[in-house]
């Protein structure tokens, strides 16, 4: 991670978690932290914090030492994810934006980004959301399909940390997704309901086989060359899953693949499920899709 942060980051996550000064009539952008409570705030992040003199000048001295340090992506990514722990934001869900708002602005600068993953938030460097994905969470929030946006979320937060968890989430993205369109549309399942099963039942009624006869001649072709590859990525994702993901057991410490590879099955896999509900979309506009398990 690129480190030693700006001081404007610096500044922005001192107000965040002190409050301010409390001095004004307006709600903080964070929460107000008494001295005392700025010190339990600190030691709860491992850091030893003690308040001398004002507050938001010690907080603010206190952060510019650990971002001065030796290792300043040992302490800083934990203090800023804490400082938007939604679990300090029960029932404030808009503060709780509000303050990832607030810390996002100054941190875009530094090559980070706060991410709401499920519950949680993290802390990512900004190149972990390429375009697709963001699109593809916007439409899993437009049409409330929350599965999609679950799923997401756990491969993005773990292609990293755990890139075999990664490949069984953007697997579980896909299945998901056409495992809804099948009982939106009254549809059995099929006898085997792994991707590449699940995938073949939705192609039909979607529109979307390979020998589709009713293309435009010029592109017909392409188009079959394009959906006929398609196929063969999401086959690929569950061989993938099948032969390296977690889903099937694996031995404790053993890695098969690197973040690398998770994350080309996250990308492949967000591309599908996208593709995938925009047809749905473009199909039937009047028919939400809604989250089936």
């Amino acid at each position: 991670m690129p480190f030693p942060l700006s001081p404007q980051s610096i500044e922005a996550l001192a107000e965040v978690i002190s409050g301010g000064s409390g001095m004004g009539h307006t709600q903080p952008i964070g929460i107000y932290r008494s001295a005392a409570k700025l010190g339990s705030f600190m030691r709860n992040c491992n850091i030893d914090f003690q308040v001398n003199g004002s507050r938001v000048p010690s907080l603010t001295d206190c952060l510019l030492d650990l971002n001065r340090g030796a290792e300043p992506e040992k302490s800083l990514p934990r203090i800023i994810e804490a400082a938007a722990d939604p679990r300090d934001f029960i029932h404030e869900d808009a503060r709780l934006q509000a303050v990832i708002d607030y810390l996002n602005g100054p941190l875009a600068f530094d090559g980070f980004e706060l991410q709401r993953h499920g519950i949680s938030v993290r802390l990512v460097t900004a190149a972990t959301s390429a375009p697709v994905l963001h699109k593809l969470s916007g439409v899993a929030d437009t049409i409330s399909f929350d599965t999609v946006r679950r799923d997401l979320d756990r491969a993005l937060a773990s292609a990293k940390t755990d890139p075999e968890d990664a490949v069984t989430s953007a697997c579980s993205t896909v299945e998901s997704v056409c495992r809804s369109i099948l009982v939106e549309l009254s549809l059995p399942l099929p006898a085997k309901k792994d991707i590449k099963g699940l995938y073949y039942a939705v192609r039909q009624p979607l529109g979307l086989a390979p020998d589709k006869p009713d293309l435009d001649a010029t592109i017909a072709s392409d188009v079959r060359t394009i959906l006929g590859g398609l196929s063969t990525v999401v086959e690929g994702i569950g061989a993938l899953r099948t032969h390296a993901g977690d889903a099937h057991g694996r031995a404790r410490g053993f890695v098969r693949i690197d973040e690398r590879i998770a994350n080309l099955a996250i990308h492949a896999a967000s591309t599908a499920a996208l593709f995938l509900i925009e047809t749905w979309q473009r199909k039937y506009p009047a028919k939400p899709l809604h989250r089936h398990p």
